[in-house]
């Protein structure tokens, strides 16, 4: 048995060579690439349009193969074409050559301004590159590189692919590449040298040359000429006369309400450095042949003015300091403090000596403790007036963060009614100074959820920023905002509205500090009625207590109209805790003690309308139309009721979620119908006190005529009449209109339990302020802050008019809107709208520097203005610009004037040797080192067509590119070979 087994083990060890290596595997994988991507065979496109390399649409599509564990990506690089129809043709022809070996020799997209190094070097249409796929890989051994290069041209015979394939060898900083494209019978090598120092043999033109022709190694005597295409790259880094206009704001001056040159409630605009960092010039002669002209270490022929083509491109600064960008980021640094306003300015500043913190939100509950001065003396207003002298005293002028200058003029900017001793009574509409309602400007805080760009939020927005920037940072905006806040108090203290807001209820399309502001100036607007309408005659019973009541009473809608809208926002647009049992009642008992004990006793029964007759009327504002009471024909009268509560999106939130946590049960419903009834049941009670003796039906046809159905019936004696029913709805059982009407009482409005509690809502609103740390505040202001920067970057542009600055602020306009309409947006997105704004400020700076270099507004012709203007517009939205007429050219000469300057600066050669300069052409031959610097760059592409490698191989195209910087020397050759022969 061991015997027999031996054999077996022996089997086991027999090794099969039919197995696949590494590499391979690798060359397969590659040819599955080529396969996939459909590059087989021969596909001839057009002939190449002029300049379709930078204005043509480039595609790439990528994939990842590997050799053993190491990771290549192979990308397919090509200019995306219409196709043609000569495909089956070309098929047909076998001598025709590859594509891109035709490429080669085309001279119409020579020195692309922006495109693929390989495209620059070749002029390639299509390509396909392998390179290490990890950044920091890299094919260094020699070996390795002949081995990949060695699987491309088995890949590329295999498959019969006619697009170049090349590697890319060394490291990728480098961009060192070599590569092979096959045809029927032909090859092209692609080959590369890369220096840092240039041989001095090879740097003019003769030399190249002779590198060129060693290279190609032509058979042939005499050799074909060489086509040549020559660029030389000047460039522009001292613009010497033409100094950055943007003046540094002066932080010290504050003369007439200004702050460094700086209004208060205009933001500041424009680059601190030029955003225009240098001017290149290329000067390129595009067709030449070897022999007409001479270029060695001796002489040269290239003068650039006498170039036949001038393009010109600038190079931008990066990321220059633009002011706007600048007030607006540092604004935005605020929302992420943690900070309070106690914590920035120090708790000490609210401490008595040897008690505890006394802080101004908690001034009313002092009023309650027990005090040995009178109380007269404890007031809200003396106790914040006594903190705010506590804060000055502790703090002390020099330790303020705020000048008591600067402050002063931010808080005369932001209430300008203060400047007399006692406010104005200034209406707080500001609709005189918006911009029209239908302008797009007036709809942006409607957009952004801002503020009105005249608005006291605004301004407020705007000083803040200004305060952040230039004055004490976050403790000044902390300082600030206490100070705003302490006025505030002091204004509802004193029956002083607020200047800059609105009038009406709050707008809930603004942000909620601006509602809630407003809300504070309707309590304001409220408690001054009340104030008011305490000093006037007791007996007057027709006086209208609540302003606006009047309007609401029907000035503007017919006698049908009347109340459709008060009721249904009184059934869910009131404040919900205003009707609440357990609340104390506030109500003006008026001093005519006969008039409480008639209503009094009569009112709290509950009976019908003859009962309800015999009540004398009360609380009338005047006769509705002709419209009767039912019962006993009596005009109806239209009574004084209370204005709706006026209400901030969070209380409205608020009272959703209350509404919500009732739930369904009947009791839950109930509740609810009670809660939203508030308004209704007042207006029920107003109505009964103003028309004794009336009925539901009575009420409904004033305050929803829909809910009263009449029509024309026949009565007994043949007569048409009308007889009128309540609505369907209004019949169903257990109905709240007749549940609200059953429990409502005579009581007019003037007696009624407030439905709008002024001075807690103005508690909850200054409390409210009081609390908000600087990051708050920074939150709620950032939208009134990007408004303005939009509003200044708009207005800036529609100075200069460049129509791709105007794509991208309506784009930033919608991309704002979407973000800043919901609360809370997350602070990625509010970047990435500073950082839009900030581009497009520095867009329209670079195009005042260049019209400053240029002087456009100097050009004394019409034309030539023009002309100067759009190739200024041009500088700024293409890669490289054309120079119509060259040197000749109106810009051309400026340009030439430029360089001409920077030359003389670095030389310091005297003025009258510019006359000089500007003579004969011989004389400005010779004296053209001084007009120019030497080029920064030279680049050159010999190109011929030869038969390689014998004189009776087919005749085919051989090209060099070269390109010669300071500390730079690449040669780029694709040298094709006829191999029909071996």
């Amino acid at each position: 048995m061991a015997a027999d087994s031996e054999p077996e083990s022996e089997v086991f060890e027999i090794t099969d060579f039919t197995t696949a290596s590494e590499w391979e595997r690798f060359i397969s994988k590659v040819e599955e690439v080529l396969n996939d991507w459909k590059l087989i065979g021969n596909s001839l496109g057009k002939p190449l349009e002029k300049g379709i390399f930078t204005s043509g649409t480039w595609e790439e599509k990528s994939d990842e193969i590997f050799f053993a564990d190491f990771k290549f990506s192979v990308t397919h690089h090509y200019l995306v074409q219409e196709s043609t129809d000569k495909e089956g043709k070309d098929e047909l022809l076998e001598d025709v050559i590859p594509q891109s070996m035709q490429d080669l020799l085309c001279m119409n997209n020579d020195f692309p301004p922006r495109a693929h190094c390989l495209v620059r070097w070749y002029g390639l249409r299509e390509f396909v590159v392998i390179a290490p796929a990890a950044h920091s890989d890299a094919v260094l051994s020699e070996s390795k590189c002949n081995l990949l290069l060695s699987s491309v041209s088995i890949a590329l015979g295999n498959t019969g692919c006619q697009v170049p394939l090349f590697v890319q060898i060394h490291h990728k900083w480098r961009r060192m590449y070599v590569g092979e494209c096959q045809g029927p019978g032909v090859r092209t090598d692609f080959e590369m040298v890369h220096l840092r120092k240039v041989p001095n043999q090879y740097t003019h033109l003769s030399g190249l040359l002779d590198i060129f022709k060693s290279k190609i190694g032509c058979p042939l005597t005499p050799l074909p000429p060489v086509s040549i295409a020559i660029r030389f790259t000047y460039v522009l880094q001292d613009w010497q006369q033409y100094f950055w206009p943007q003046q540094p704001p002066d932080i010290d001056a504050l003369v007439g309400g200004e702050v460094g040159g700086l209004e208060f409630g205009k933001l500041p605009f424009g680059a601190c450095e030029d955003p225009i960092s240098e001017l290149h010039l290329a000067t390129t002669w595009p067709h030449l042949t070897e022999g007409i002209i001479v270029d060695n270490d001796v002489y040269s022929d290239l003068d650039p003015i006498q170039a036949p083509h001038w393009s010109v491109r600038v190079r931008k600064a990066e990321n220059p300091q633009c002011l706007l960008g600048d007030f607006v980021t540092e604004f935005f640094k605020i929302c992420r403090r943690k900070e309070s306003t106690d914590e920035i300015l120090g708790r000490s500043a609210f401490e008595e000596e040897g008690k505890e913190t006394a802080d101004i939100t908690h001034a009313l509950s002092k009023l309650t403790e027990p005090a040995s001065v009178p109380i007269h003396k404890l007031s809200v207003s003396n106790m914040v007036h006594t903190a705010k002298k506590k804060i000055r005293k502790h703090r002390g002028v020099e330790e303020s963060p705020l000048n008591n200058d600067v402050l002063n003029t931010i808080l005369l900017f932001l209430f300008p009614d203060a400047v007399s001793e006692k406010p104005l009574d200034v209406t707080t509409s500001t609709d005189n100074n918006y911009p029209p309602s239908e302008s797009e400007d007036y709809n942006l805080y409607n957009q952004f959820k801002s503020a009105p760009s005249d608005s006291l939020t605004y301004k407020l927005a705007l000083c803040l920023c200004m305060i952040n920037f230039y004055h004490g940072g976050l403790k000044g905006v902390a300082h600030l905002w206490q100070e705003f806040v302490l006025e505030m108090r002091f204004r509802w203290e004193n029956n002083f509205l607020i200047p800059g807001l609105a009038s009406g209820p709050p707008d809930l399309r603004c942000c909620l500090l601006h509602q809630k502001l407003q809300m504070l100036n309707c309590c304001i607007e409220r408690k001054k009625a009340r104030d008011e309408g305490k000093k006037t005659s007791a007996s007057d019973n027709v006086t209208n207590i609540y302003p606006g009541d009047a309007g609401k009473a029907g000035d503007h809608l017919g006698p049908d109209d009347l109340k459709e809208t008060d009721k249904d926002k009184g059934e869910v647009g009131k404040s919900w805790d205003s009707w609440s049992d357990s609340e104390e009642e506030f109500f003006e008992c008026l001093s005519d003690t006969e008039e409480l004990k008639g209503n009094g006793q009569e009112s709290g029964k509950k009976g019908g309308p003859k009962e309800m007759a015999n009540l004398r009327p009360e609380g009338r504002l005047y006769q509705h139309g002709k419209l009767t009471l039912l019962h006993n024909g009596e005009p109806l009268y239209i009574p004084v009721t209370q204005e709706p509560a006026p209400m901030t999106e969070d209380l409205l939130e608020e009272q959703s979620e209350v509404l919500a946590k009732l739930g369904t049960s009947a009791e839950g419903a109930h509740l609810r119908a009670r809660m939203q009834s508030a308004c209704l049941l007042s207006d029920m009670e107003s109505f009964k006190a103003a028309n004794p003796g009336c009925s539901l039906e009575d009420f409904v046809r004033w305050y929803s005529p829909r809910d009263y159905v009449e029509e024309e019936v026949i009565d007994e004696k043949g007569n048409v009449v009308l007889k009128g029913e309540l609505s369907a709805r209004m019949k169903i059982p257990s109905n709240m209109w007749v549940e609200a009407w059953e429990t409502a009482k005579p009581v007019p409005a003037r007696r009624q339990r407030r439905l709008f509690d002024d001075t807690r809502e103005a508690e909850k609103v200054l409390h409210y302020l009081a609390i908000q740390k600087p990051a708050d505040l920074a939150r709620h202001l950032l939208p009134s802050v990007i408004h303005a920067a939009v509003l200044k970057v708009k207005e800036e542009e529609s100075l200069e008019n460049i129509s791709s600055v105007k794509k991208i602020i309506k784009q930033i306009i919608s991309h704002s809107s979407k973000v800043l309409h919901f609360p809370n947006p997350e602070d990625k997105k509010l970047e990435e709208i500073i950082h839009q704004i900030t581009n497009v400020e520095a867009l329209i700076a670079r195009a005042r520097s260049l019209k400053a270099k240029f002087g456009t507004e100097k050009c004394e012709q019409e034309e030539e203005k023009e002309d100067l203007e759009r190739f200024v517009s041009c500088l700024l939205e293409q890669p490289e610009v054309l120079v119509t007429g060259a040197g000749r050219g109106h810009a051309g000469r400026i340009i030439h004037k430029l360089f001409v300057n920077a030359q003389r600066a670095a030389a310091m050669t005297p003025p009258e040797e510019e006359s000089k300069r500007m003579g004969s052409p011989e004389e400005r031959r010779q004296n053209s080192v001084s007009d120019f610097p030497p080029p920064a760059g030279r680049e050159f592409i010999l190109r011929t067509t030869v038969p390689r490698p014998a004189p009776y191989s087919k005749a085919l195209p051989q090209r060099m590119y070269s390109v010669l910087t300071k500390e730079d020397f690449r040669l780029a050759g694709a040298f094709s070979s006829d191999t029909s022969f071996f």
